[in-house]
């Protein structure tokens, strides 16, 4: 997916700023959440957060979900890298493994597992 954020910001920009954020709160990851393409859940408020280290991804998607106010029975998948990352895994390990070289580590959001649509679709069109 590619990052309205990245399109609006020059890469010299946005570096210098992640690298502001990490000196001045070494304990906070700098995160970019955007809506994925082709999705019907709500877009978010805002895409800059700032997150604590220990923060876990399923507790991230708790933020999210509540601030696009997400009905409990509707789904919500995050993705980096267009890899569904574990619930447990802590956001600081995601960042270290998956940060851009402009320092911020970047987190689409959608409705609906949409690579795991993609590999049903071809195994469907693969037994036919």
């Amino acid at each position: 997916m590619r990052s309205k954020f990245k399109d609006e910001h020059p890469f010299e920009k946005r570096k210098a700023e992640a690298e502001r954020i990490r000196q001045k709160y070494p304990d906070r990851i700098p995160v970019i959440c955007e809506k994925a393409d082709r999705t019907d859940i709500p877009t978010i408020d805002k895409k800059k957060y700032l997150v604590p280290s220990d923060l876990t991804v399923g507790q991230f998607v708790y933020v999210i979900r509540k601030r696009i106010k997400l009905a409990p029975e509707k789904a919500i998948f995050i993705f980096v890298d267009e890899v569904l990352p574990p619930t447990a895994a802590l956001m600081s390990a995601i960042y270290e493994e998956h940060k851009d070289d402009d320092n911020f580590l970047y987190v689409s959001y959608s409705g609906e597992n949409t690579f795991e649509t993609a590999a049903y679709t071809l195994l469907r069109r693969s037994s036919r």
